[in-house]
């Protein structure tokens, strides 16, 4: 992929010769007869412009789309399908504009027709000449080491030198990890003393690699040296260093990789019999990708407008019960480990954990907790406490199938009991998950963890809908036993 200003000519004159060529195109005779011959296009007037209205039309239309893509022109590392949904979304803000000049100004407006005919022209090839232009070079791939652990970096970078990837440095934090698995205290206190820092609070280490900075310059790394791979070197797989580096790798559009012996808690691409393995930082395809997604904005939205009576009841409920706070907040572990709040329906009494000292579980029985108000043992019973998480579903913050994500301190205690249970932030967390309609909770997490692998490996959309359906099953049936007054 090219850099620097070399990508933004490109990306700009791209831009705006192929917006001028679809504009012309949209006005040739024999393409809008074509056109008018469709019943719906057949309303709009087929009156194509010459002369100097016509010039006007392809500049105001190259401008304006040329200047809607503005976001796109940097040249940043990006993964396919965000350059798609990105140029989709500038494509339809340009479109929108133009209709609004045209609808204020009759003077230099551009015609319905033409805008009509543009439209899905721009939507094809201005997302295929991001992507064009964002192809790799003809060269050997670009790697850096990422990592905290110095003898972790020496066997990672001894690997990388038997293939064909050219290492250009690492990048290394300001103290080792104090968890490396190969050094002492002595050997680590000594590595520190005798390195030299770096203006980002990088550290200088016994490598002949290039030190290209701290573990904060990650991004911009990935950007200025136009990476392909990133070899990981971290003596924990933990949330804030290891996980962070996955996402900004995540982000970028660039390969993860890690030393077989030390990848024990990723997901890892399947059939790689390397030393350095790839790992699997997006195991959905993209067909199946667009397919939850969509499933997911449907069933949030649909379920928020459909449950708008419910959950208007649900709060003059809550409110006349105790008269508190409706809601209820906590933070939970979303993909590659990062944190977003969820909310439900409070379902017991206000600061139940200030005044009881007792956290609040995910899972907990709501009916045998004596903080559960009266109210919230229906609402925990019939699982409508958790209808305000559609919210986080339709934001992108979850999905609706998918691992239940857990509080940060619970993962992380768990984490150190548990081998593979970061491999669960491969996934975007969900509201109901194959553990979930088996009845295993986070109390079980050995048995949790066997589920939340196995959904990862065989997650598809067609799978989703299976587990979908199971859920809504059980919480129909629950409904039902509290209606008939079975439930205990």
């Amino acid at each position: 992929m090219d850099t620097g200003w070399r990508y933004r000519l490109a990306s700009v004159g791209g831009v705006a010769a192929l917006v001028g060529l679809a504009v012309m195109l949209a006005n040739n005779a024999t393409v809008q007869a074509a056109a008018a011959m469709v019943p719906v296009l057949g309303r709009l007037p087929v009156d194509p412009p010459a002369g100097a209205e016509f010039v006007i039309e392809v500049a105001l239309t190259v401008v304006v789309v040329t200047a809607a893509f503005v976001p796109l022109y940097k040249p940043r590392p990006r993964r396919i399908l965000d350059i798609v949904a990105l140029a989709h979304k500038r494509t339809f803000v340009a479109v929108f504009a133009l209709a609004t000049i045209g609808y204020f100004d009759y003077t230099y407006k551009v015609p319905r027709l033409t805008l009509v005919l543009i439209t899905p022209v721009l939507v094809v090839v201005l997302p295929a000449w991001f992507i064009w232009l964002r192809r790799p070079e003809a060269r050997s791939e670009r790697a850096i080491i990422v990592g905290d652990d110095l003898t972790e970096i020496a066997r990672v970078e001894k690997a990388a030198r038997e293939t064909d990837l050219t290492l250009l440095g690492y990048l290394f934090p300001t103290q080792a990890h104090a968890g490396a698995r190969s050094q002492s205290a002595d050997d680590r206190d000594a590595t520190s003393a005798g390195a030299a820092s770096v203006a980002d609070g990088g550290r200088e280490v016994n490598s002949s690699l290039e030190q290209l900075g701290g573990l904060s310059r990650l991004e911009d790394v990935l950007i200025t040296h136009d990476i392909d791979t990133v070899i990981l070197a971290f003596g924990e797989t933990d949330r804030a260093e290891f996980f962070g580096a996955l996402d900004a790798c995540y982000e970028h559009g660039v390969a993860a990789k890690a030393h077989r012996d030390s990848a024990d808690a990723v997901l890892l691409a399947e059939d790689d019999p390397g030393t350095l393995v790839d790992i699997d930082i997006e195991p959905w395809d993209v067909q199946d990708h667009i397919m939850k997604r969509a499933f997911d904005v449907a069933f949030a939205g649909g379920g928020l407008l459909g449950l708008s009576p419910i959950i208007l009841t649900i709060a003059v409920a809550i409110k006349l019960d105790d008269g508190g706070s409706i809601l209820y907040q906590q933070e939970r572990t979303a993909v590659f480990g990062e944190t977003f709040d969820v909310y439900k329906f409070r379902s017991m009494v206000e600061d139940a954990e200030s005044a009881t000292g007792v956290k609040i579980s995910d899972e907990d029985d709501g009916g045998v907790d004596p903080r559960v108000t009266r109210v919230g043992r229906v609402l925990r019973q019939t699982h409508l406490d958790e209808i305000p998480q559609l919210w986080a579903v339709l934001a992108g913050k979850m999905s609706v199938v998918g691992p239940r994500p857990e509080r940060p301190e619970i993962d992380a205690d768990i984490q150190h009991g548990v081998d593979d249970w970061p491999k669960r932030w491969f996934v975007k967390p969900g509201l109901t998950g194959l553990a979930q309609i088996n009845d295993v909770t986070g109390k079980e997490p050995d048995r949790k963890i066997r589920y939340d692998l196995q959904y990862i490996k065989r997650q598809s959309f067609s799978f989703d809908t299976k587990i979908v359906a199971r859920q809504v099953w059980k919480v129909l049936a629950d409904a039902m036993l509290l209606v008939t007054g079975r439930s205990e």
